[in-house]
């Protein structure tokens, strides 16, 4: 009976990320008709984008094709469309074409975009790392001002050699201590006569200390090697202002720079604004403790398009893991409801957290006890968690055989401007 039920129950899930790539897929095993919708063919491992940004690892080694995922699981139906209304009451997703998709259950899990903070000018001249086309872009940025800078050498006093990151959690620690790796190590081995010692990182947040969540220790090792790796730190200090040649700070200081990457922080998808379920915190859409969305029945939100509620009630940080985990307990939520079943609540299972800060540099909290690593052995083990949850066999070993050519050849074969809108500057403005 319950095999029968599944097979003919369809769900549509809006978005290919962590989250709902978790949960088309244990559907799928179960028997369960889905249609998965997003606007790219694939599914790109976003805590890797900051390194396709600083040429470590290419495309190919984060985003997979969704249909190659999905080879296994022929219950899964993959459509290529930009969702741009769903109606939690019909249970439906409608594309920007018109082409509107219908099941028994609606599955929303589709992301977040950056969040600028209302900051004028940032949504114009910074750079997000959110998607796989901001990392494109960024990567063509930063190698073109730093070929403007060899072309023409007056143009460092412009600010060609500075770059700016906003925002110290883990993805602006990551991008920044990436950033001293390749000015160190790699751009010295692509252009020898360039002025690269005048280059400076600026990284500004609010905060006090460099990687909030973690522990007192992590905070003062990550402080130490990146002043060690000449990042200025700029803490306790906010952007105010992202001009096209400058980044304004709130105590009126400014920094002459064309690279301001922006990890200060994301937001829903647009997506959550024109469901027509209010609004919790973020813009994100509250769920509750089983992943459903109150007052509409058979409607779920996962990932950072949704407020999950934690043990103590309030929203669970929007990171792949929280998504992953939401992912697979919607599916066995939707099975059980198919069954007959209880609903069970979402319990996250805390595995720790980890942030690298460049070569032979990371730090790690790990297990229930949060037991910390810092240095070398933090590295190693960063590299390896990260190998491993990439999707697909190919794309583990073509990461870390990036890793280990940039280790030891200090060469990035990605180094490519390849988003010539990103890459054009006009220096007189």
């Amino acid at each position: 009976m319950a095999a029968t039920a599944r097979s003919d129950t369809t769900v549509v899930v809006v978005g290919g990320g962590f989250a709902g790539v978790a949960c088309a897929k244990h559907l799928g095993r179960h028997g369960v008709n889905v249609t998965l919708v997003d606007r790219h063919d694939y599914s790109q491992f976003q805590p890797l984008l900051y390194q396709v940004a600083t040429a470590q690892v290419d495309t190919t080694e984060i985003a997979r094709p969704l249909r190659a995922m999905f080879s296994r699981h022929k219950p899964v139906t993959v459509k290529l469309a930009d969702i741009s209304a769903v109606d939690p009451v019909a249970h439906s997703a409608t594309s920007a074409d018109g082409v509107t998709f219908t099941g028994d259950y609606l599955v929303l899990a589709a992301g977040g975009r950056a969040n600028f903070f209302h900051t004028p000018g940032a949504d114009t001249h910074a750079f997000p790392l959110y998607a796989l086309d901001d990392a494109l872009r960024l990567r063509s940025r930063l190698l073109a001002v730093l070929e403007a800078a060899f072309r023409n050498p007056k143009l460092i006093d412009q600010g060609a050699l500075n770059f700016v990151v906003v925002g110290a959690g883990a993805t602006g620690v990551e991008t920044a201590g990436a950033l001293a790796d390749q000015l160190e190590r790699v751009i010295p081995r692509r252009v020898s006569a360039m002025g690269i010692s005048k280059a400076q990182i600026f990284l500004v947040d609010p905060s006090p200390v460099v990687l909030g969540p973690f522990s007192d220790r992590a905070h003062e090792y990550a402080k130490e090697v990146l002043e060690r790796r000449h990042v200025q730190l700029e803490l306790g200090a906010k952007v105010s202002e992202v001009k096209a040649d400058r980044v304004v700070l709130s105590d009126g200081r400014e920094i002459l720079t064309r690279a301001v990457v922006w990890a200060g922080g994301i937001q829903a998808s647009p997506l959550a604004a024109s469901s027509g379920i209010p609004p919790g915190p973020g813009g994100r859409i509250p769920v509750d403790p089983d992943l459903t969305v109150a007052g509409f029945p058979g409607v779920y939100a996962l990932g950072d398009i949704a407020s999950t509620p934690g043990p103590d009630g309030r929203p669970m940080p929007q990171l792949g893991s929280v998504a992953l985990q939401a992912g697979l307990a919607a599916a066995k939520n939707i099975l059980a409801d198919i069954d007959g079943r209880a609903r069970s609540e979402f319990r996250y299972k805390d595995k720790g957290i980890m942030a690298m800060i460049g070569r032979n540099a990371a730090v790690a909290e790990v297990g229930p006890k949060r037991r910390e690593l810092h240095g070398r052995l933090a590295f190693v083990s960063w590299l390896g968690v990260h190998a491993w949850l990439l999707s697909g066999f190919r794309a583990r070993i073509r990461a870390l055989g990036s890793w280990g050519w940039d280790y030891v050849a200090n060469t990035r074969a990605s180094a490519i401007i390849d988003r010539p809108d990103a890459a054009a500057i006009d220096w007189d403005e």
